[in-house]
């Protein structure tokens, strides 16, 4: 049997939902902060995944629908399961309903990317990526996760907005960047997102995670604010917004 150099990112994608099954074994356990661990470590692995593959440039179909129903596991039904036991279980059907939703609209999210996939390479996402609403709510968790008793007082009242806005999002046309590629032709294309992510990436590390939470609001944020912004821009400058429209290769690509 062959074994090519397209196994390689798929040894990251097995991981990654390998971190997905973890996470939920950890939260049937009653051990919420770990099982969020595990989420943020399977976002990294999805990361990992992607850099191999421009690596190795095995890019394929297989890798795309692998990678996609890994996601579905280890960032729509782990978090919605995290979210349920931790805190909206005390709020019976509706807690229910409200705790699925990142795993519904996280698979719909999923399935319009793919349908809408040409190429590999995008300059921003259409709506916010799966991975970045699964993180923010596992950053959550760890944030206000009162010693395995779950979230409880204001911050419990906080978490059903929460989940709704990040679960809409998803499925939203709201672009998002990406984080910069790993690679000198993507430092280059982004030298200022290469080195926000960096700073970024130390900061996390060296307050063991502390400022996770705040930095994904900020990201999640960044969204709704272009769009607002833009919105303003085409008001003000109307001519601008109907040469666009005329001539499509002035705009990026959809994913």
């Amino acid at each position: 049997m062959k074994i090519t150099r397209a196994v390689v990112p798929s040894l990251f994608t097995v991981l990654n939902i390998f971190c997905g099954f973890r996470s939920l074994l950890h939260t049937s356990q009653g051990d919420f902060r770990l099982a969020a661990w595990f989420i943020i470590l399977a976002g990294i692995f999805d990361v990992l995944d992607g850099v191999m593959a421009r690596i190795t440039r095995s890019s394929s179909d297989f890798g795309v629908e692998f990678d996609s129903l890994s996601d579905v596991v280890s960032f729509g039904v782990a978090p919605s399961f995290l979210v349920y036991t931790a805190c909206l279980h005390t709020q019976q059907g509706v807690g229910m309903l409200v705790s699925a939703m990142p795993m519904i609209f996280g698979a719909m999210r999923l399935a319009r990317f793919n349908a809408q996939l040409v190429g590999y390479d995008k300059d921003y996402f259409k709506g916010l990526p799966i991975p970045g609403a699964a993180i923010t709510l596992a950053a959550f968790i760890l944030q206000y996760d009162e010693e395995g008793a779950g979230v409880r007082g204001l911050e419990a009242s906080l978490l059903v907005p929460m989940v709704v806005i990040l679960s809409l999002l998803m499925v939203s046309t709201i672009k998002y960047d990406p984080f910069p590629k790993f690679s000198r032709k993507g430092i280059r294309q982004h030298p200022l997102r290469f080195t926000v992510g960096v700073v970024a990436a130390t900061v996390l590390i060296v307050t063991r995670g502390e400022a996770l939470f705040p930095f994904l609001v900020f990201y999640v944020a960044t969204g709704p604010l272009r769009t607002v912004v833009q919105f303003i821009q085409h008001a003000l400058h109307p001519a601008a917004k109907s040469v666009q429209e005329k001539d499509p290769e002035v705009t990026r690509v959809d994913v």
